[in-house]
């Protein structure tokens, strides 16, 4: 009887989940990052607590964004996408005229005092407008679908990358090229591709990158060289992860995070306050946190039953990725700082909320099949 009781538990459970379009395993792997992560914002904000209460508060309200475009069936998105795609393009264009000013780069659109960055919109509208170009014609593409789908990519990435802003810019690169590495391309054209990107990257040192973000990468192969400036970051980074050893010295017990030696603490940095309060042991937490998403997220678009939904899909797991990779990377030293924050565990509000409506849209994939004759 109490088998069967569990069993009829686990069906309305189920019928629920599949009702408000919920994905059970991936909104398990979701909650549990949440909660690590404010566990270390609520230690990295030091005395202040504001900053946790303005994230729980965001976290809320990204978590009901999830849930409504969780709700909305991927035929949708797929027929919405050209004029998303389009409406992202005119507003970067905008920013380029009337977009604001702050920290040193114009990025900005106001409207109606609601201040924001059209950049986040296309984190999800060019993988969503390649995958739609794609779903309309037969796999692999040929090298003309290759450059219609590269203009796709390259227009919005240039737009953003003039602002300048260098981390997010690559994010939507990395984001429309795994759409393309999904759809299949042949071994000659990723050979023409990286002998492209050989010749044209002293171009782009030499003409396209700004100072600051040229000062990134000589400080990245060499922080000691500016101990108290530009590499300062990278180096007290490093030690308060190498200062946490295999148990970490304790919650909110952290000397370089508690005595603010790491600049950023709670944002692009957050992961080295990690390191420091919670050892190795927290960081294999974390990462077989991130990890569980990523695979749930992969199950997800091996299972999806269109083309748009299985490029789509796949994806955004990769750019989630892409995501938490460079930013342990940065913080690390294994990658130079680019300024992206760690997902669902950095101090945050626009990013936070462009993320969760990704999830949303996974969720939507997974949950709104069609039922296949048997």
């Amino acid at each position: 009887m109490a088998l069967l009781s569990g069993d009829m538990s686990d069906r309305r459970n189920k019928s629920f989940a599949a009702k408000v379009h919920i994905d059970l395993p991936l909104l398990a792997g979701l909650l549990i990052l949440m909660g690590f992560g404010l566990m270390v914002l609520y230690s990295a904000s030091g005395e202040s607590q504001l900053q946790l209460r303005a994230q729980i508060i965001r976290l809320l309200i990204a978590f009901g964004v999830m849930v409504f475009f969780a709700w909305i069936p991927p035929r949708v998105y797929k027929k919405w996408t050209p004029l998303v795609f389009s409406i992202g393009i005119i507003m970067l264009v905008a920013v380029i005229f009337v977009g604001e000013m702050g920290k040193g780069a114009q990025r900005w659109l106001s409207f109606g005092g609601i201040r924001f960055q059209p950049s986040e919109i296309m984190k999800l509208a060019v993988p969503m407008m390649v995958a739609w170009y794609f779903s309309e014609r037969r796999l692999p593409p040929n090298f003309k679908e290759l450059f219609v789908a590269g203009f796709l990519i390259g227009l919005p990435t240039f737009l953003i990358m003039i602002q300048p802003d260098l981390g997010t810019s690559i994010l939507i690169a990395s984001s429309g090229a795994f759409v393309i590495f999904l759809a299949g391309i042949k071994w000659r054209i990723l050979v023409s591709l990286f002998l492209f990107v050989v010749i044209y990257a002293p171009i782009h040192w030499l003409f396209v990158m700004q100072g600051y973000q040229k000062q990134r990468v000589l400080t990245f192969l060499n922080p000691e060289q500016d101990r108290l400036g530009a590499g300062y970051h990278i180096i007290q980074s490093q030690i308060a992860i190498g200062s946490g050893g295999m148990q970490g010295k304790g919650w909110m017990q952290g000397t370089q995070s508690q005595l603010e030696f790491l600049p950023e603490r709670n944002t692009d940095f957050i992961f080295a306050v990690l390191g420091e309060e919670f050892g190795f042991t927290g960081v294999l937490i974390l990462l077989a946190t991130y990890l569980w998403i990523v695979g749930r997220g992969f199950l997800i678009s091996l299972r999806a039953q269109e083309t748009y939904t299985r490029l789509l899909s796949g994806a955004i797991t990769l750019t989630f990725f892409v995501y938490v990779f460079v930013n342990i990377g940065m913080v690390t030293g294994i990658l130079p700082v680019v300024g992206l924050p760690l997902p669902l565990v950095s101090y945050g509000g626009t990013s936070m909320v462009t993320l969760m409506i990704s999830f949303g849209i996974l969720m939507g994939i997974q949950t709104h099949k069609k039922l296949l004759p048997g």
